[in-house]
């Protein structure tokens, strides 16, 4: 099987329906997309081209146990712990990185510096006047690429905004996030749920999604991606929601009448 080069990879990414000139959230998996030429470079690359006239965001999170080991968020050090392209995209020339201390996101490209400011006065993880909020605004795009829709950190953000009891825990935790030459202190209430993974249970908003026209699936090189609407996803969700704010603690299907209707 030859490799993918980073012309091929644009081509995937337009033909996926990207709006060059918006926001693009983008979740990854550099495993799924196959072999590369240049490796995730090279994703990297094709990724902002297409951006190149918009915003470009990748979630750069720091709320795993090797997260904050010193107590301190220093965002040109502390390590992303969801995946090599987050990674590498945050220490590119030109990427700034919002100082959420669990939860920040590197942006690149059109007022990128203006739509991550103040994450470090954030309380909660994806809070509606936080970034994650600011993409509902926008009606971004929200880009799985070659991941499904377990990994999508907007519906914790929907299940804040509800909102849902038993997801933001009550306690708080004090992390001094480095801001500059300055040091300044977070008191953060971090996600939580009854079964502790809430989140593997997203995928059951897949047929919802696509029955509504809200997302569609496609190919970038070898990973099944899947693309869609934040707008589309949070109004979606909430209905849902309405019904039973519990939806997403088991495996139960959604009832497809809550919104075959809407089609």
């Amino acid at each position: 099987m030859s490799m993918t080069d980073k012309q091929a990879l644009i081509d995937d990414l337009f033909a996926l329906g990207i709006e060059p000139t918006g926001t693009l959230l983008v979740h990854s998996s550099m495993k799924a997309i196959g072999d590369v030429e240049g490796r995730a470079d090279t994703v990297l690359d094709a990724l902002s081209d297409v951006m190149q006239d918009g915003l470009l965001l990748l979630p750069t999170h720091s709320w795993a146990d090797d997260n904050l080991t010193s107590g301190v968020f220093d965002p040109d050090k502390e390590p992303s712990c969801v995946g090599v392209l987050t990674n590498l995209f945050r220490q590119r020339t030109g990427v700034v990185r919002s100082l959420h201390p669990t939860h920040s996101v590197a942006a690149l490209g059109r007022n990128a510096a203006e739509f991550i400011e103040g994450e470090e006065t954030c309380t909660t993880p994806c809070p509606r006047d936080g970034v994650w909020g600011r993409l509902y605004d926008v009606d971004a795009q929200i880009l799985l690429l070659g991941c499904d829709l377990t990994s999508n950190t907007f519906i914790h953000g929907v299940e804040e905004w509800h909102p849902v009891k038993n997801r933001i825990a009550r306690k708080s935790q004090v992390i001094r996030i480095k801001k500059g030459h300055q040091i300044i202190e977070s008191e953060l209430h971090r996600h939580q749920s009854p079964n502790r993974s809430i989140h593997k249970n997203y995928d059951k908003l897949e047929q919802p999604f696509l029955k509504t026209g809200v997302g569609h699936w496609g190919m970038v090189a070898q990973a099944p991606s899947f693309i869609a609407s934040a707008k589309g996803m949070a109004d979606l969700t909430e209905s849902f929601l309405k019904r039973n704010p519990d939806i997403f603690l088991d495996r139960t299907p959604i009832p497809s009448q809550w919104y075959e209707k809407r089609i």
